[in-house]
């Protein structure tokens, strides 16, 4: 068999040779079946029977050596994926990483023994079935979630896209996996809005464009409040000017029901992404927004472009929406409740273009007179 012959010769060699025997004709073995390409089944139901009689009997170090060749065979029976698995040692992350196929058996078997590297191993494959899947989804873990919010080839739907909603919450590096992805609702990692890169936050707040929202319970601390629009923007922008970012913690505490922390990371996030939720959640304008912006943000390389992603936002996202964005912030809403075909976007943004920018020219005059504004003040 596969070189060595006769197979009666092996089972001589076993019951008679001891365990230095053992391990030499284990690697050797476990090498020709490695190089033989494609076995006949009877060559590897014959293999099987053979390994399945040395691996037991041969020195902790062969067994490892034995199980590292074994998984570069390019055919492997679950049998002997389980041998593998079993006697690979150190080399196991290598080997599920590497294996062109694997059983559900085998990972079944791997994912109950609970070992949360190799099963966010697993996480990463292509041939994950239903049953796999349900089984890593099931796991408390956030390695195994990291692994699979980043996997592209899970389409997240479902319980699975319910599963990693809820581990965005609770994992930023969740988080911003699913944000790179365009196979996810953005809207959906709402709750982790404080916990994502400066590009991914955008990227929620256009998830948002062109869709209604259900009813956001802020509204009614926003339609209670007696200050207009203008008031506010007015005051935030003299505010925002003179630097007295503390103030506008407190005026944001005051007017918008969250807490004073939440408050703090707004006030000071000179992105502009938080602070314009809030302000179109008020019922900004485009212009009157931007004029809060252009002192609130950071004044580099960056600026222009942002300030007009932010001058489509004001156009395409509406005020109810944005208060939607806001009641996520303080866990008041069940975002799933977007998935419902009444709440997907009306027009559905292409995936090789990016949402382009305003072409109003009142407004992108307002953008250029603003940014000049802002230089002298900065100035």
């Amino acid at each position: 068999m596969l070189g060595f012959q006769p197979y009666e010769t092996f089972q001589l060699l076993i019951e008679t040779g001891g365990v230095d025997r053992t391990n030499t004709l284990l690697i050797a073995a476990c090498d020709a079946y490695a190089r033989r390409g494609k076995p006949t089944v009877p060559e590897m139901e014959q293999f099987e029977v053979l390994a399945a009689r040395l691996f037991p009997t041969a020195g902790p170090q062969a067994r490892a050596k034995g199980a590292a060749i074994l998984g570069r065979a390019e055919v492997l029976s679950p049998a002997l994926e389980r041998l593998v698995v079993d006697n690979i040692g150190e080399d196991l992350i290598p080997f599920l990483e590497g294996a062109t196929e694997l059983s559900d058996q085998t990972m079944l078997d791997i994912i109950a023994r609970y070992d949360v590297m190799a099963c966010a191993t697993l996480a990463t494959r292509a041939d994950l079935s239903n049953v796999v899947l349900a089984k890593l989804f099931q796991m408390n873990s956030r390695k195994v979630y990291r692994a699979l919010a980043a996997n592209t080839l899970i389409t997240p739907r479902g319980a699975y896209l319910s599963a990693l909603a809820r581990s965005a919450q609770m994992d930023h590096l969740v988080a911003e996996a699913l944000g790179r992805r365009d196979d996810f609702d953005a809207a959906l990692l709402a709750p982790a809005f404080f916990d994502l890169s400066d590009a991914h936050r955008v990227k929620v707040i256009q998830a948002f464009a062109n869709r209604t929202t259900p009813a956001a319970p802020i509204s009614r601390t926003i339609e209670q409040l007696s200050v207009a629009s203008g008031e506010l923007t007015k005051a935030l922008m003299k505010l925002f000017s003179e630097n007295r970012r503390p103030e506008v913690t407190r005026l944001l505490a005051q007017i918008t029901g969250l807490d004073e922390v939440r408050c703090g990371q707004i006030a000071h996030d000179v992105t502009g992404a938080s602070l314009f939720v809030i302000l179109r959640a008020f019922g900004a304008t485009a212009y009157d927004g931007l004029k809060v912006l252009i002192y609130a943000t950071s004044h580099d390389s960056e600026r222009s472009r942002a300030l007009a992603d932010f001058a489509t936002l004001f156009g395409a996202v509406s005020p109810e929406s944005m208060a939607y964005l806001m009641s996520a912030w303080r866990g008041e809403v069940n975002l799933l409740e977007l998935s419902k075909p009444q709440h997907q976007p009306f027009t559905q943004p292409s995936k090789r273009t990016a949402m382009s920018p305003a072409h109003n020219p009142v407004v992108e005059q307002a953008i250029e007179a603003l940014a000049k504004i802002g230089v002298r003040r900065a100035g």
